[in-house]
């Protein structure tokens, strides 16, 4: 069975001490992404998908001081994870687990968060502009958001050859599930379909 990272266990615990300190009933996904903020792992991913971390930030605390009032209890019993809360970490346990790794890492977590399509969490990470996809890229080829809007602008389609055999290539590319690797192969393909568009017409 995998294990949690330290970074994850502070983040983890982080995430209930948000709850508690507002005397929440329930511990939820915007305080978990709230303390993913501050996770390292989580950080680089969303960091590398141009989110702006300081405005994140911003906008949970906000959002779980004044939005989430019909939590609060009148009486000091710790707050519990939400079922979506733990659905989460379930996941990321799982996917850690078929992929053969042994830690699950905050970057892991992060991406479960959006398969829970309703949260606010999952909203608030979307209206930066950041999607599953951006998060998957960049943890299993290393691709920041930044760097594939360059690739459309590749020289040559040999360029996009050589991507398509770096990713091949990466140490990750055995461990992402065969759904993402299909994806990530049909993007690379969508890239070299467009450079072969501008180089027909130029």
């Amino acid at each position: 069975m995998p294990t949690f990272s330290p970074s994850l266990e502070k983040a983890l615990h982080q995430a209930l001490t948000y709850a508690n300190e507002r005397h929440h009933e329930y511990a939820t996904l915007e305080h978990l992404l709230l303390a993913l903020v501050d996770d390292a792992d989580a950080a680089a991913v969303m960091g590398a998908c141009n989110v702006d971390l300081d405005a994140l930030r911003k906008t949970l605390s906000e959002y779980v001081d004044n939005e989430l009032s019909n939590l609060i209890t009148g009486y000091d019993e710790d707050s519990k994870p939400t079922s979506g809360f733990q659905r989460v970490i379930q996941r990321a346990v799982i996917h850690v687990q078929s992929s053969g790794r042994e830690e699950v890492t905050g970057a892991n977590v992060l991406v479960g968060i959006f398969s829970e399509r309703e949260s606010h969490a999952a909203f608030f990470l979307q209206e930066q502009g950041m999607t599953r996809f951006d998060a998957v890229n960049y943890i299993g080829l290393g691709i920041t958001k930044r760097e594939e809007k360059q690739q459309i602008h590749a020289q040559t389609v040999d360029d996009c050859l050589d991507i398509l055999e770096a990713a091949f290539q990466s140490p990750m590319w055995e461990q992402l599930p065969q759904q993402e690797r299909i994806r990530l192969v049909g993007r690379l393909s969508h890239i070299m379909e467009i450079v072969e568009r501008r180089d027909l017409e130029e």
